[in-house]
């Protein structure tokens, strides 16, 4: 692995940070060795680490959940490259800052030093501002490394993600954020090591476990632990609980997140696991999402994936969103969580959904057909004598309120497009629609 270079005429970017900064910035990895996690990137021939060490890197995107590294991934490929590193902020600096940058590379280059844009929350560009670094990554003039917490396919603009690579940084283990505990607390200079601070195991499992995954998160907890306590002291899980407060959810209300959490109440209840509902729903209500999205997309796999095998389903689900609409929140989480076991423990059956979606493929196939004469209304003298109505007959006229006659266009004659399923109510449908048949059979017969 090679070293990291250094220019003796310029201060570092990993010089040793102030003790006036917070820990979680004194305690950035100053080294691809001092890096915890993303062994999935950054193991020994793996495909980023590999890039690094040849030097060879490209524009990318760095995706990934907060304090799991992009930052400092940024910061380290300049080092060990020996490129100018200059951060950006998609929320604070707009497309003439992006000029004044390109000018200054423009100069760099010319020196034989090549410029690493760094640009934070690049998901916060529109596409059309996005498209102002399109040349400039074309040409070679700046490398381009975009950090982003929201899925690029959906928020990069296409042509700049197609010149880009995407590597995805996941969320840190437990395990993980136990090594980034434990360095800090280690470290004499950059850490809180000098302070001769203690933790307890409980205490370290607590924080490592609520982080979620954030390295951030944990090292300003445990900064804010150790103020608490103080000199010598030893850290307590109420220590760290009282540091970290509350916790929230990772959801939102627009971006990958909230679909993903959508995605999973909806399989679980179709996959008959209310434990999983109830535990997708309450995440995305404890991440503030409306309720109303979590009972309209209930009602609809009431719909599709229970149907007629259990029609109390879709009765219920709406009788829940409207017992909501009574009670509001807190109380009216109750006829929500009502509903999610009752659709989760329900038989399951798409037939309504496949029924529909083949008699959809057939109307397209045939859009011109008319239907049969016979069940065609003859509201005037000329409708009559045109055969409208004529041979009709009217189903009340039997003792089993059932008549066999033709009702689809002749073109699609015999189409069967529901087939009950196997469970629940579609068993009773099953017999009935068998028994029609058998009227049906007989009466051809004569």
């Amino acid at each position: 692995m090679p070293k990291p270079h250094r220019r003796k005429a310029e201060p570092s970017l990993f010089s040793a940070p102030s003790s006036a900064q917070p820990l979680a910035a004194r305690m950035r990895p100053l080294t691809l060795e001092e890096f915890i996690g993303q062994e999935h990137l950054l193991a020994p021939g793996k495909a980023l680490r590999t890039a690094i060490e040849r030097g060879t890197i490209g524009s990318m995107i760095f995706w990934g959940p907060p304090g799991t590294g992009k930052t400092t991934l940024g910061r380290l490929i300049a080092q060990y490259t020996d490129s100018e590193f200059v951060p950006f902020s998609a929320v604070t600096e707009g497309v003439p800052r992006v000029r004044e940058i390109v000018g200054e590379a423009e100069e760099r280059l010319q020196h034989g030093r090549a410029t690493i844009l760094f640009v934070d929350e690049i998901h916060r560009f529109n596409r059309a501002q996005q498209d102002a670094f399109l040349p400039h990554v074309e040409q070679g003039t700046i490398t381009l490394i975009g950090a982003t917490t929201e899925n690029p396919s959906f928020e990069v603009n296409g042509a700049l993600l197609s010149r880009m690579r995407v590597f995805v940084l996941e969320s840190l283990t437990e395990g993980d954020l136990v090594a980034v505990i434990d360095r800090a607390l280690a470290d004499p200079e950059r850490g809180l090591g000098a302070r001769k601070i203690t933790i307890a195991d409980d205490a370290r499992s607590v924080l490592a476990r609520e982080s979620d995954g954030d390295a951030r998160r944990a090292l300003t907890a445990l900064e804010a632990s150790a103020a608490d306590v103080g000199d010598g002291g030893e850290i307590t899980v109420d220590t760290v609980r009282d540091a970290l407060q509350k916790r929230f959810a990772l959801h939102d209300k627009s971006g990958e997140a909230h679909f993903n959490l959508l995605s999973a109440l909806h399989k679980s209840l179709r996959g008959s696991d209310p434990n999983a509902a109830l535990y997708w729903a309450a995440r995305m209500i404890e991440g503030g999402e409306d309720p109303m999205t979590i009972f309209r997309r209930s009602i609809a796999m009431a719909a599709e994936d229970i149907g007629v095998a259990d029609p109390q389903a879709l009765q219920l689900a709406v009788a829940a969103r409207n017992a909501y609409h009574i009670l509001g929140p807190p109380e009216g989480y109750l006829p929500l969580a009502e509903m999610l076991v009752y659709l989760a423990t329900a038989p399951k059956s798409n037939s309504s959904y496949r029924a529909l979606s083949a008699a959809l493929e057939a109307a397209r196939e045939t859009p011109g057909e008319g239907p049969p004469m016979n069940i065609r209304n003859a509201p005037t003298k000329l409708m009559k004598e045109l055969g409208y109505h004529a041979g009709y007959k009217y189903a009340h006229d039997s003792e089993d309120a059932y008549i066999p006659q033709e009702y689809l266009p002749e073109k699609l004659r015999g189409s069967v497009f529901y087939v009950p399923g196997p469970f629940g109510f579609e068993r009773d449908i099953a017999k009935r629609l068998a028994w029609w048949d058998e009227i049906k059979k007989k009466a051809q017969d004569g």
